[in-house]
């Protein structure tokens, strides 16, 4: 019979993920050692093996918790049945709201993966592809001949280049919020530069 884990042994798990997450996107993943984890959540260093077998292994739940945890959204938001335009808009706000609650996560997961073993980024691939088919399943529902002319690929990649690398610019205690970008991304979109509206009172958090 398997043993019981203490009921606060989960908690501990995230906490340990948290920190070792914000030391790789601060500093990353090679100059972060588990001597500054263990100190970044307040654990003794035999403890932390205790939950996790080396560097490695963190950084892989990381990377794996976060891409499952995006395309647990999509799975989300294609089980509502929305109209093309309106699934695809629920995708980029609820997509830029996760990137906004997981920062670290997605810092991560874009710039320290390179470190894993070629076997665990192939899976992470391969959820990352599940995710981009969704978005770009939805625009071809929006656009038929949009696959025809082999653009809906191309269509989907920009549309998640505005998105994915909001971290690296959008300021926390900014005027714009993630959700104010979320609008601006979808009006972009869908309208070009003309479609943009100025919500002022909307842009501030």
């Amino acid at each position: 019979m398997a043993r019981k884990r203490a009921p606060g042994f989960e908690a501990q798990r995230e906490d340990i993920l948290a920190a070792a997450a914000r030391l790789f996107a601060d500093q990353g993943f090679s100059a972060t050692s588990m001597n500054q984890v263990a100190e970044a959540c307040g654990v003794a260093k035999p403890t932390l093996y205790h939950y996790f077998q080396d560097k490695q292994a963190l950084l892989a739940q990381i990377c794996d918790e976060h891409v499952h945890a995006l395309l647990a959204l999509v799975e989300e938001v294609h089980a509502e049945r929305l109209a093309p335009e309106a699934q695809l808009r629920a995708l980029i706000e609820r997509f830029t709201r996760a990137y906004a609650d997981a920062q670290a996560e997605h810092r991560v997961l874009t710039s320290e993966v390179k470190f894993l073993d070629a076997e665990l980024r192939g899976r992470l691939l391969d959820v990352e592809r599940r995710v981009v088919a969704e978005f770009a399943g939805v625009l071809c529902r929006l656009r038929p001949e949009l696959r025809d002319a082999n653009l809906h690929k191309p269509l989907t990649m920009l549309l998640f280049g505005m998105i994915n690398w909001t971290f690296t610019w959008l300021r926390p205690d900014g005027d714009l919020s993630h959700e104010a970008i979320a609008a601006l991304v979808g009006d972009l979109f869908f309208g070009g530069l003309g479609a943009v509206q100025a919500r002022q009172p909307a842009l501030m958090q």
